[in-house]
């Protein structure tokens, strides 16, 4: 019971490796309260970890809604502890295509801005709205998702990358900042991890996935969990501004 009681706020809660954070930071006693925009599965999830976990629906580049969310929270709660920013979309393409002598397809700019907004603005919009309570309540712990590609680049993702960058930047910046209030600051950066969407994916991809993978396997979405537990964890209470890989060891290239 690592974080029995602890006031656990996720993004992108309802699905994925969100979601296995959920189910094992409740596991674990914190009291988990998930968002998504994606309700009835954000619905589902809570109702699987029982009456230690709420949903809200919120849209994490929405920044009046998120404050009426922590708002809220804090009201029902009196506090926040954690805060994991797992939320994040991809919309890949080349930043230009080029055929015999040809612009045939480039990255939309809308694709640019939409993932921008979610990946890098969504953390900025859900710490800063959590930051002044931390800081009233004594401190807390800030845990983002950044990725592996964000450290090493990859190719046709120009503005997931940008964002997963800029992720660990914002990390480092705010651990010097908020580190005077006790407020813990890290980044997780997964690499090739099979969660749904990705099963869904040509075999041929998952087995090349596999083989950039230096323990020649996928990770999975507990793997991320654990790591988001054992930081929001005292056991990792001198760890701050790092940048955690759970990647097996991956190669990025081209």
């Amino acid at each position: 019971m690592r974080l029995k009681d602890k006031v656990t706020l996720i993004t992108g809660g309802a699905a994925g490796i969100g979601q296995v954070t959920a189910l094992r930071l409740a596991e674990e006693g914190a009291q988990v309260i998930l968002c998504d925009v994606a309700e009835d599965a954000g619905q589902e999830t809570a109702a699987r970890i029982g009456p230690n976990a709420a949903f809200y629906k919120v849209d994490v580049t929405d920044r009046q809604a998120v404050q009426e969310w922590v708002d809220d929270v804090v009201a029902r709660y009196d506090r926040v502890d954690v805060l994991v920013n797992n939320a994040g979309i991809l919309r890949d393409n080349q930043l230009v295509k080029f055929k015999d002598g040809q612009v045939v397809k480039q990255m939309p700019e809308a694709d640019f801005d939409l993932v921008v907004s979610v990946n890098l603005k969504g953390v900025f919009n859900c710490t800063q709205a959590v930051v002044p309570y931390m800081i009233r309540g004594g401190g807390g712990v800030i845990l983002n998702a950044s990725s592996v590609v964000g450290l090493y680049g990859n190719f046709g993702q120009t503005n997931y990358v940008a964002t997963k960058a800029g992720v660990i930047g914002m990390t480092r910046v705010w651990a010097r900042e908020l580190g005077r209030y006790n407020i813990r600051v890290n980044a997780v950066a997964p690499g090739f991890i099979l969660t749904e969407m990705v099963r869904q994916m040509p075999e041929k991809v998952i087995e090349s996935m596999k083989k950039r993978t230096p323990l020649g396997r996928m990770g999975l979405p507990e793997d991320i969990a654990n790591a988001y537990l054992w930081l929001a964890s005292d056991e990792a209470s001198f760890v701050h501004g790092a940048v955690l890989s759970v990647d097996g060891g991956i190669v990025v290239g081209t």
